[in-house]
């Protein structure tokens, strides 16, 4: 019997052929399926690495694995490859949805010490850790943001890890940035066909880069915006009746949101590392990909 902290044979066959193998001479890895289900259990429950069962392994092996794939970009080439997959069997809605979540920052994850300068756009590089390790001070305490956009049928494609304080209209070019779908031929694909996002993201600089790159748009105006418009001469933005339509999609990135605050170590973070945080994200989207599209299929 599977519990649902492990992973099963279905998933694994799907997630086994994308592990690196050690290369030269190097010693051999224990056992993969192991380890990484001792790292979904740590996720699941939020416990520590220390509490990790032994049924695992040694809880030190997994969680020094877990870091060097989070500091090598592995577990980035990991969900590109599942996003690839998805892409070839046509399973990807390129109408996208955007919007960030706010995870508590535990005391156990808050005890290195923060730098405030340059710490914004250090996070847009997810191999790099930000000075601030993607950690601020909110009204509701020390608190970390992901900044993330999800497929029409609420798979992650992108996303960054901020610090809970930063705005979310400041990331929106970033979090789609970080799209990057490969395929067998060609450059990987980075543009959606429509981006929805709420009212948190209406701003001028916004709108100019989705029209520099072709990319259709349905965000609605907020009332202070709206306002100032009718004070000058131009075209208003539209968002008539097939735009509300389309709107009401958007809901697809919080039921994304909500199935990845079902493992208790994203909902609350307690790494001290920005970088390992977002490959704890990371893993829980790997294998939503695989069980929503890749099981069973030829």
């Amino acid at each position: 019997m599977v519990v649902r902290q492990e992973i099963s044979d279905e998933v694994w066959a799907v997630f086994e052929p994308l592990m690196p193998v050690p290369a030269g001479r190097s010693r051999p890895w224990s056992d993969h399926r192991l380890a990484v289900e001792g790292m979904v259990w740590k996720y699941r429950t939020g416990a520590p690495w220390r509490d990790v069962p032994e049924r695992f392994g040694k809880w030190n092996t997994i969680y020094k694995r877990f870091t060097r794939w989070a500091e090598d970009g592995t577990w980035e080439l990991l969900l590109a490859e599942v996003q690839k997959q998805a892409d070839q069997l046509g399973a990807i809605d390129w109408v996208v949805s955007i919007d960030s979540t706010i995870a508590r920052v535990h005391q156990h994850g808050a005890t290195l010490p923060r730098i405030k300068k340059g710490s914004v756009s250090n996070c847009k590089n997810p191999l790099v850790e930000p000075e601030n390790h993607a950690i601020g001070r909110s009204r509701g305490g020390l608190t970390t943001k992901v900044h993330l956009v999800a497929d029409g049928k609420g798979r992650p494609l992108g996303m960054v890890v901020t610090a809970g304080n930063v705005n979310d209209t400041t990331m929106f070019a970033a979090t789609l940035d970080d799209i990057r779908v490969p395929r067998e031929r060609g450059r990987a694909r980075s543009r959606p066909d429509r981006v929805l996002a709420d009212k948190g993201y209406p701003s001028r600089a916004n709108r100019a880069w989705l029209r520099a790159r072709g990319i259709a748009a349905t965000i609605p105006e907020r009332s202070d915006q709206i306002a100032k418009r009718r004070k000058r001469a131009g075209r208003p933005i539209e968002f008539g009746e097939e735009q509300q339509q389309r709107y009401r999609g958007r809901n697809v990135v919080e039921r994304c949101f909500n199935r990845l605050k079902q493992w208790r170590g994203i909902a609350m973070r307690s790494d001290k590392l920005a970088r390992n945080y977002r490959a704890g994200v990371a893993l829980a989207s790997i294998l939503i990909w695989i069980k929503t599209d890749l099981i069973n299929t030829p």
